[in-house]
């Protein structure tokens, strides 16, 4: 399908490119994979645009520093990355049990990246080249930029900068500080200069800090480490001003304390990086990928990662639905930026090309499917908002909605040759949807881009727990599930929805859950897709898990920590299942709602009783 060839991997790639040495080692927790849906393709591929030498480390051994001298000593330095993925929630479940299959590894094999990666991959490169810059990016990197709440050492842990010793940190997409920072070490700048970068945060000295703070007066002042660590409220205040502060437009440079006043280190976040344009989103997606994993996978069956996104195009990028759960704010941004229709059908038409193509484009999408354009007039030229949502709890007066682009992008992938479906089976915005005053989009979704089942995330049913999650009012989901039932039936298609909920979720309790299992009692619904919360580092929701506050508002909010909590709200959701049988009956009796256990057709589960005796018993005694 491609003439491109893939980055060194080892040395004998190097002596066959006749290289003395490289540049940049590009270090990754996964399997190399030459796809644009993986970070570390994206940004290798970058670097070797910009004329430079590159090599992918993936998934060395962290062991010892040996493996980190496979190249030699790069020139410039490591870009190092934990991989797609927080190498912890990679790791782990939501009930911090370890994970048996890792989909970005080699046959799916589990284990295969150390916890917090991207600090032991920084700790061996140092031990094998002192001295060679260090930059770390990826969404590990990027969500723990600052001191943040880990929730599976259930403590507040320092920036990921100090605690892996690199000498910067990209956060957010990161091409454009990978550009500039390749450029200005390439002319001989040394690293602990590249202070004045967009989207990174780097480690500094107390007088260099309010040295610079005092001569511009950008830099906000976030409580310190030591606050943060034992005041909740402190901490959420801290969430609070990041939160602000993430719109490249409106962000400012913040910097976070550390230490006692005599001693103290400064951790500085630089304002976010502005978006792609739309050629420069163009061009990450048309660089000489091969779309494949490296043969040397093939023994293992490949990298199963690869399968669920090889036949799928990328849209867009950013999100502006803000849901509470969801890090994409302070990753990606909620501004969006979408690729040209010309750059989409392109490489359409590569994967047309490739021989195991079978006709389906598996999805055309992004974080949201159907977000293609900034929210407002505004959004392009004076930032999101910070003090409001644009969707939650209703859509914005200044909100646009419009599907007629992403409508009119679908049009022309369906028909080209070759092309037998494309599918949309990333997230819709169902509430957008509700929103548009045309019904076009909804019409053509159900008809063209459905295989039998939609995938929505209601998420729960209880307005006060969507308030807090970010979320619109159930009566908009309901009323979106009455109009996708019309269309299909105008159709003469049977599709259903698949709709997502979360159990134990911030700011729901027993009587929310078991309100929401009532619904499904009304529904005759066996919900298949459950979520147990989880806290991952940078959400809203981790915050308020952690604090039980609301950082937005500064007001307390329930939150369900204790596993056994955990547990009881998500066997209500699954009430019909027997193992759960005892478990409902507790949480009713502890919420008070006896009057549901019982043999009523309201009941969720019926009454415990004991055991009767067996005749043999009976004969004994």
């Amino acid at each position: 399908m491609s003439e491109a060839r893939f980055l060194p991997v080892d040395s004998a790639d190097l002596t066959q490119r006749k290289w003395d040495r490289v540049d940049f080692v590009c270090v990754t927790g996964d399997a190399y994979v030459d796809h644009p849906s993986f970070g570390i393709a994206v940004i290798s591929r970058l670097v070797e645009s910009l004329g430079f030498r590159v090599a992918v480390l993936a998934q060395p051994d962290w062991r010892s520093a040996g493996e980190f001298k496979r190249f030699g000593r790069p020139r410039l330095g490591f870009l190092i990355t934990a991989g797609n993925l927080d190498s912890m929630v990679n790791g782990y479940t939501a009930a911090r049990k370890r994970r048996s299959r890792d989909t970005y590894s080699p046959g799916g094999a589990a284990q295969s990246r150390p916890d917090r990666a991207s600090i032991v991959y920084a700790i061996r490169a140092r031990e094998a080249y002192k001295g060679v810059p260090i930059i770390l990016g990826g969404l590990e990197a990027s969500l723990r930029r600052l001191a943040h709440y880990d929730y599976w050492d259930n403590e507040v842990r320092r920036s990921i900068l100090l605690d892996a010793k690199a000498d910067l940190l990209v956060y957010g997409m990161g091409e454009t500080q990978i550009e500039e920072i390749c450029r200005r070490l390439q002319a001989g700048e040394p690293v602990d200069s590249l202070t004045d970068i967009p989207g990174t945060a780097y480690a500094a000295s107390s007088a260099r800090s309010e040295s610079r703070d005092r001569s511009n007066g950008s830099a906000l002042l976030l409580p310190s480490f030591e606050e943060i660590s034992a005041s909740p409220r402190a901490f959420a205040e801290s969430y609070r001003v990041q939160y602000a502060n993430t719109d490249p437009i409106l962000g400012r440079q913040l910097a976070e304390p550390y230490g006692s006043p005599d001693l103290r280190r400064w951790v500085v976040q630089n304002p976010p990086a502005r978006p792609l344009s739309q050629s420069e989103f163009d061009r990450v997606y048309e660089l000489p990928y091969t779309r494949a994993w490296h043969p040397i996978y093939d023994g293992a069956g490949g990298v199963p990662a690869l399968e669920e996104v090889k036949f799928s195009l990328t849209s867009s990028r950013g999100c502006f639905g803000s849901c509470s759960f969801c890090a994409l704010s302070f990753h990606q941004g909620r501004n969006i930026v979408a690729r040209s229709h010309a750059s989409l059908v392109h490489e359409a038409e590569l994967l047309i090309e490739d021989s195991q193509f079978k006709g389906y484009i598996h999805d055309v999408g992004g974080p949201t499917a159907n977000f293609r354009s900034p929210a407002c007039a505004r959004q392009d030229t004076k930032g999101a908002c910070s003090d409001r949502q644009c969707l939650a709890p209703v859509p914005c007066r200044s909100l646009r909605v419009d599907h007629d682009d992403y409508l009119t992008l679908l049009r022309k992938l369906r028909v080209l040759p070759g092309v037998k479906k494309v599918f949309v089976r990333s997230g819709i915005r169902f509430d957008y949807l509700m929103a548009d005053g045309h019904s076009r989009f909804f019409e053509e979704l159900c008809e063209h881009h459905i295989s039998g089942q939609l995938k929505v995330a209601p998420e729960h049913v209880s307005d006060r727990v969507l308030l807090a999650m970010g979320k619109p009012r159930h009566e908009v989901y309901e009323a979106f599930e009455q109009r996708y039932t019309q269309i299909n039936r105008k159709l003469g298609k049977k599709q259903y929805l698949v709709p997502y909920f979360i159990s134990g979720h911030p700011g729901a309790d027993l009587a929310s859950a078991i309100e929401l299992a009532e619904y499904f009692r009304d529904r005759h619904f066996i919900p298949e897709q459950v979520q147990d919360f989880y806290p991952t580092p940078g959400t809203l929701a981790t915050c308020m898990f952690f604090t039980g506050l609301d950082p937005r508002t500064g007001k307390s909010i329930p939150v369900a920590r204790s596993p056994r909590e955990k547990a009881l709200q998500r066997a209500l959701m699954q009430f019909r299942d027997p193992k759960n049988h005892k478990l409902v009956r507790e949480a009713l009796k502890s919420a008070g709602r006896e009057d549901l256990v019982g043999y009523g057709r309201n009941c969720l589960v019926r009454p415990d009783r004991a055991p009767k005796p067996s005749k043999r018993a009976g004969k004994k005694r």
